[in-house]
């Protein structure tokens, strides 16, 4: 399902030929459908990272990250969970972002682009296929997330249809 809107939505109505951007976002969305691959990262102790804030002490390899590919997958991970809350579900950055919270500061479309150009440069060994995909995602992070919000409103159109039958 996820597929076939997300194509329909990037490559029909916002005319990005590039597939693989596409087919990237598709399986970070049913990646996202279940609640414990959003909060994946968890920190040395198992405890698991909610915020951006902690997750980027633990993309550190000053801090926390034991590797540099440890830093990859962290910054991997922030760049879809910001692209996935500011596309998909805009409306929950408020409350994610509220005064108490450590990302009360944080910028999510400035450090979702970020963290994928960090990915980007990876640019060697088994990373090497993907950094350029990585790179697109940074460059163009505002029409991907215009265009999950594009998917999101045929989901929620599709799911009313639904239940009207």
């Amino acid at each position: 399902m996820f597929r076939d809107l997300v194509v329909r939505a990037f490559q029909g109505t916002l005319g990005l030929t590039q597939r693989r951007v596409s087919l990237y976002l598709a399986d970070m969305l049913t990646d996202f459908a279940h609640r414990d691959n959003l909060y994946r990262i968890q920190n040395r102790q198992g405890a698991r990272l909610e915020q951006v804030a902690e997750m980027l002490m633990e993309a550190d390899v000053l801090l926390n990250a034991p590797s540099f590919a440890r830093e990859r997958a962290v910054h991997k991970h922030i760049g879809d969970f910001t692209l996935f809350w500011a596309g998909v579900y805009p409306e929950m950055l408020r409350t994610r972002r509220a005064a108490e919270r450590a990302d009360s500061l944080i910028d999510y479309v400035r450090q979702g682009k970020r963290s994928y150009y960090i990915v980007s440069t990876f640019q060697h060994g088994p990373y090497a296929p993907e950094a350029s995909l990585f790179r697109q995602l940074s460059e163009e992070f505002e029409l991907c997330q215009y265009g999950l919000s594009l998917v999101r409103r045929e989901w929620e159109r599709l799911a009313e249809a639904s239940r009207r039958l």
